[in-house]
């Protein structure tokens, strides 16, 4: 059996390898699966989380003071007449 190759090596050397990617992708579809957006859950779906719109960003301009009442006011009007329409 001179010429007889037993590839049995390889195989040994491969196993831990698959296994190691097997693990991998389980680790990586479960972690996938159960994430939140970040832990923030506001009920907006089918939008990306982390982007508010810019009536929020207004709020929350205006509750931490860095705009003033007419200033808010004046913006919200802008906003208002200025919304894309949905199709």
């Amino acid at each position: 059996m001179v010429g007889y190759w037993d590839g049995g090596w390889a195989w040994m050397a491969f196993m831990p390898l698959l296994w190691i990617v097997l693990i991998g992708l389980v680790v990586w579809a479960v972690v996938r699966l159960t994430q939140h957006g970040g832990g923030r859950d506001d009920g907006r779906e089918g939008r990306e989380p982390w982007r508010e719109t810019p009536e929020e960003i207004l709020d929350r301009r205006f509750a931490s003071g860095e705009i003033d009442v007419d200033a808010y006011t004046e913006a919200r009007e802008r906003l208002a007449t200025h919304r894309p329409r949905k199709r």
